[in-house]
This record gives C-alpha cells, sequence and structure tokens, in this order.
C-alpha cells in the first residue's frame, strides 16, 4: 500500500466536503466556501476582527485607568516614556536610574514614536498601539500558512493558521499587554518561513537578506537569537552539499546580520563602557526564579518595579552593579540548593508546556467560549512533540531545525522562569507542529473514508447494470 505524503491533499475543508461525498474539483458552494476560508488573507482579516473587536467591547465598558504601568507594559513603557521626553534609551524602572539594555530597543522605540505623537501614557497611544499589536497578531497567521503549507501540506497550513486565529495568547496579549510578543511572535515567524525558503537558494542577495531580518529579530526580542546557530548551521550544512561557495553565502548573511545589530552594540559600549550581548537583566531573572523565597516559578514581588527595597539598592548600584550581584545571589543559591533547582526546573518545565493564569476549576466555570480556548491553549503545545515525531518518522526535511527551535528556545527560561509570554514568540511554530499532528490522521480518515464511498458507488453502478442486462 503507497503512504499519502501531506501533499496528497488540499485542505481541511477539502477533506470535508469529501467526507460529504462531494466532488471538490466542482463549483459547488461548498468548494468555493473551503476555497474562501482556506486564502490567508480571509484568515488574516479575520484574525485582526476578533482581536480588535474584543479591544472594542473592553474599551466600551470603560473608562480604564492610564498607568505608567499596565497597559503599557512596565519597563517598555517607562523606557518608551524617557525617549519621548527626550531623556534617552533610560529608566527602565518608575525612578529615574539612567541608561539601560534591559531590553532590547525596537518596540520600545515603536512605542516611544506614537508617545511623541499622541501624547505620554494617553488614550490615544493606547489605542494605536493596541491596533498595531492586534495587526501584528493577526498578521502573522499568514507566515503560519505558508510555513505549514511548504512544510507539510495545505492542510497544516490552514489548520495552522485557523489554530492561530482562535489561540488564547494569541487573543489575550496584543490586547491586553503592550509588550513586544506579538511583535516578536510575527518576526520569528518570518524568520522561519525565509529558512523554508532558504534551504534551496543559492542567492548572495537572499542570504544577506537572511542575515538582516535575524538582525531585526535580535533587536526586537534577543530570546530568538539562541535559535540562530541551529538554524544556520542546518541551512549551512545543506548548502555545504551542493554549492561550491557555501562558505561566502553564509559569511555574507552573518556579516549582514552583525551589521544590522551592530549600531546598538555601539550604543551600549559608549553608556556603559561594557561589552554587552544584547541586554543586560539576566542576573535579576536568574535570581527572581532562584532565591530562598522563590515558591517554585519564581517571586515576582520581589523584582524592583514593585519592591521599593529591591529599587532603592537598583538605583544604589546602578544598573550593571545590580544585575551582577543578583547574578552572584542567584548562582550561590544554585549552588548551595542543588536539588531545589532541579525541582523548580522541572515545576519550569510543566509550566511552560502547560502554563495557566489561573486555577483551572475556575475556567471551567466561566462561559463556554472561555472554555473551548482554554482547552485549545491547553492541548495545543501538547500536540506539538506528536508533530515533531510524525514528521521524523515521515522523514520530513524540516525535522531538524523545527525540533531545535522547540528545545533551545525555552531552556534560558527552565532555568530562570517561565511564563506564556516568554513562549509566544515560538507559538506560531507549535500551531505548525500541532496542526501537523491533527491534520494528518484526520487527511488519512477523510481520504480512506472517501474512497470506501467510491468503492461501494462503484459496486451499486456495477449491480444496476447487471440486472438492467
Amino acid at each position: 500500500m503507497t503512504r499519502r505524503g501531506p501533499r496528497a491533499t488540499e485542505s481541511l475543508l477539502d477533506y470535508l466536503a469529501l467526507a460529504a461525498g462531494e466532488n471538490v474539483a466542482d463549483a459547488s458552494f461548498k468548494s468555493r466556501l473551503g476555497s474562501f476560508l482556506a486564502r490567508p488573507g480571509t484568515i488574516v482579516v479575520v484574525a485582526f476582527l476578533i482581536r480588535f473587536g474584543i479591544y472594542y467591547h473592553l474599551r466600551s465598558h470603560g473608562p480604564y485607568p492610564i498607568s505608567q504601568t499596565l497597559p503599557f507594559g512596565y519597563e517598555t513603557g517607562r523606557i518608551a516614556r524617557a525617549l519621548a521626553a527626550g531623556e534617552g534609551y533610560s529608566s527602565p524602572l518608575n525612578v529615574d536610574t539612567g541608561p539601560t539594555a534591559w531590553m532590547t530597543p525596537l518596540f520600545p522605540l515603536l512605542l516611544a514614536a506614537i508617545f511623541k505623537i499622541f501624547g505620554i501614557y494617553s488614550w490615544s497611544s493606547w489605542l494605536v498601539i493596541t491596533t498595531i499589536n492586534c495587526a501584528f497578531s493577526a498578521l502573522t497567521a499568514w507566515p503560519i500558512h505558508a510555513i505549514g503549507t511548504r512544510a507539510f501540506g495545505k492542510a497544516t497550513g490552514v489548520t495552522a493558521a485557523w489554530m492561530w486565529t482562535f489561540l488564547r495568547p494569541a487573543i489575550f496579549y496584543p490586547v491586553f499587554w503592550v509588550w513586544d510578543m506579538s511583535m516578536a511572535a510575527l518576526v520569528f515567524a518570518l524568520i522561519l518561513l525565509a529558512t523554508t525558503y532558504m534551504k534551496d537558494s543559492e542567492r548572495p542577495g537572499a542570504w544577506a537578506g537572511y542575515g538582516a531580518l535575524w538582525g531585526f529579530g535580535a533587536l526586537t526580542n534577543a530570546a530568538m537569537v539562541s535559535t540562530l546557530p541551529f538554524l544556520m548551521g542546518w541551512l549551512a550544512l545543506r548548502l555545504r552539499a551542493r554549492c561550491k561557495r557555501w562558505m561566502q553565502l553564509v559569511a555574507a548573511s552573518l556579516m549582514m546580520f552583525a551589521l544590522v545589530i551592530s549600531p546598538w552594540f555601539v550604543r551600549n559600549y559608549t553608556a556603559f563602557h561594557k561589552l554587552i550581548l544584547f541586554r543586560d537583566n539576566f542576573g535579576l531573572e536568574l535570581w527572581l526564579g532562584n532565591n530562598v523565597e522563590n515558591p517554585g516559578i519564581w517571586s515576582g514581588w520581589l523584582h524592583p518595579n514593585d519592591n521599593d527595597a529591591e529599587r532603592a539598592l537598583f538605583k544604589k548600584l546602578g544598573e550593571l552593579g545590580y544585575m551582577d550581584l543578583k547574578q552572584r545571589q542567584a548562582v550561590e543559591w544554585i549552588k548551595a540548593h542543588p536539588a531545589e533547582f532541579v525541582q523548580d526546573t522541572a515545576h519550569r518545565f510543566i509550566d511552560n508546556w502547560t502554563g495557566l493564569d489561573e486555577p483551572i476549576v475556575d475556567v471551567l466555570r466561566g462561559p463556554w467560549y472561555e472554555i473551548g480556548s482554554v482547552i485549545l491553549a491547553e492541548i495545543f503545545p501538547l500536540l506539538v512533540f506528536p508533530g515533531v515525531l510524525l514528521a521524523s518518522r515521515r522523514r520530513n526535511p524540516y525535522t531538524v531545525p523545527f525540533a531545535a527551535v522547540v528545545l533551545v528556545f525555552p531552556l534560558v527560561y527552565y532555568i530562570t522562569h517561565t511564563s506564556l509570554r516568554y513562549r509566544h514568540p515560538m507559538d506560531p511554530l507549535l500551531c505548525v507542529l500541532a496542526s501537523y499532528a491533527l491534520a494528518t490522521p484526520v487527511a488519512w480518515w477523510v481520504t480512506r473514508r472517501a474512497g470506501a464511498q467510491a468503492e461501494a458507488s462503484g459496486a451499486s453502478g456495477a449491480g444496476q447494470v447487471s440486472s438492467a442486462s
């Protein structure tokens, strides 16, 4: 029996038409509707309307207080405020603390531009940045659709894009939180899509553009850089097998990456007289997840944003001095409590893949649409690993890079502290892999059922001919 690959099918809606006994090649209403709903443009528009519709509904039940914290994202809003006020890239806390490298600059610069035009911490600024974040999140459905289609077939691409459309975190973050999550998810999805194209490219311009895209991603959210060696390395190995100038192409990509990120490195060295790799707050994040008061994931009440003593210490020591102190304290605690560190790391691993912001019992008491969104948000990451295994079993060429992202991207959060918003940049890929795990058995079942129906119809026709004769 010939094994059917992912390209043997067209879309999940085609499967449903086949299951109903209809010919998807004809011009029936069902086939036209299925084709319309499978278009990435349709999915993007629906995703945006859902996100902005929820924001508009909540806004109509306001007013809500606008502050320097939520919805303007604590450190993000504070840095953007300083930029808009002409104080430079500085002061991530709710006191003036001087220059900062707390986070990479692209999203704070975007928010600062909005503050400059529409007012610092104003209602108009909140409306504009929320609309932009909703657009970022909705547009992410397009590269998700393309990644799934290129890697596993159109059924996976369509399913993954619709999964993203209704995914709880992908709706929550652009509406409720002014931070880089939605922008980072879009940029990282574009990087992954570009990786699928670079697999077969030998054009110098394409490789240079790939490096520039990585640089843009690094300045959006530095966490995605952890996957660069694995994705670039995978491409380089494939290129080496077929192209004599593979080293020049990879070097051009890396040089463009370095060129894009170099202004940020130069600025940090000028401000701190020290080389800082993208951001400087690792020591604090490590300490928040590894100290005597940590209950298992992290001790958020010790964050200098919310703790007066820690904030005063931050201002006294300066940003780099404070981060160095917290890193030393965290490392000392880990060395003194290795068993607790392993246990907390295991808790953070589980939280990364199944995290909920509220008890499951309380969620199940909510309305049906909320229960459905929670079930989807809980089930979809658990389908990622079967998706990877299925891709490996079928010797799909994208198994290695996709598995590398799944394994490598969250590593830093396992040892510091986890949150669904930290995982969010790789959620587009998780949607693709989870959809592959779902779409493959559905495609097999519907195709088999359609074949059985066709055989039954043929047998019935033969019987009628025989009786007529």
